[in-house]
């Protein structure tokens, strides 16, 4: 690589326009003075392995990889971290100098990150975590939490066997409570995460009593439109710290930048306004 080559990443998915991934990296290119570009491609799942193949040969040191692809692109990869083969996801791909293609996952990362910068009191060993959700975000959010040695995660889904798939998964530190009965358990759990798009600008809301919550209980949400989602309005007015979902979509973003770009960045208030603008 010469003084004047031109960077190259970006990030696929489809649909891909609401991505604020191009923003992010965009502004700390600029910041950092780095000749390069992040690059956003709507690719069809048809048409991902063709795009995968072709993108280094254009110069690409990687991508970011977002829905519906990140399951699918582990069959694609010829190298899997170990956190994104536990949590059977990908969301960074580095195109290897071997020609290898090298797919992680920095989803469970951002998130500690983020609660780690904007909690700084928080303590995950201090009891149970409710987790709201089973899909895709909240499998790297559970394997998170038990690395940060979370001693027990109450799991509960609107579709109950999602949520059995992930304590078969993961095992033991997983106790799986039905949808209705999981408000009940909310006394219990000192950290609360909804790792659903409940509540999300054009979804439907998050429909979940919280009178049993107490303000020893951190919460937070992954959904960042709106930044403060009516579960962390209301988890406020009851007294309990709480953290939006803008900074895990941040913090998951350093890891490809640092590999691609060569730099790695800082996440801070500027680039939160960045963002938001």
């Amino acid at each position: 690589m010469t003084s004047d080559t031109i960077l190259l990443a970006g990030v696929i998915g489809q649909p891909i326009v609401q991505s604020k991934s191009p923003v992010l990296h965009g502004h700390w290119l600029q910041r950092y003075g780095i000749k390069g570009h992040y690059i956003p491609m709507d690719v069809s799942s048809a048409n991902l392995p063709h795009v995968l193949n072709n993108l280094p040969k254009m110069g690409f040191r990687g991508v970011n990889i977002t829905l519906p692809h990140k399951e699918s692109v582990l069959d694609l990869a010829d190298v899997i971290s170990d956190r994104a083969a536990l949590i059977g996801a990908a969301n960074t791909l580095t195109f290897q100098s071997d020609g290898k293609l090298h797919a992680d996952n920095t989803d469970g990362l951002g998130f500690i990150a983020n609660l780690k910068q904007e909690a700084p009191g928080w303590d995950p060993k201090a009891g149970p975590a409710l987790v709201l959700g089973a899909g895709g975000a909240a499998r790297a959010i559970v394997a998170a939490l038990l690395h940060e040695k979370v001693p027990e995660i109450i799991l509960t889904n609107r579709t109950r066997a999602r949520a059995d798939a992930l304590k078969a998964h993961f095992g033991g530190k997983i106790k799986v409570v039905d949808w209705t009965q999981a408000a009940s358990h909310l006394d219990e759990a000192t950290t609360l995460v909804n790792t659903t798009a409940l509540g999300m600008t054009g979804k439907e809301e998050l429909k979940f009593k919280l009178d049993e919550l107490t303000p020893k209980t951190l919460v937070t949400d992954i959904v960042y439109s709106p930044l403060i989602t009516p579960l962390l309005a209301q988890a406020k007015e009851r007294g309990c710290y709480t953290v939006d979902g803008l900074g895990m979509l941040l913090h998951q973003a350093v890891p490809g930048f640092e590999r691609w770009f060569g730099r790695a960045p800082q996440v801070d208030a500027e680039l939160r306004r960045a963002v938001l603008a």
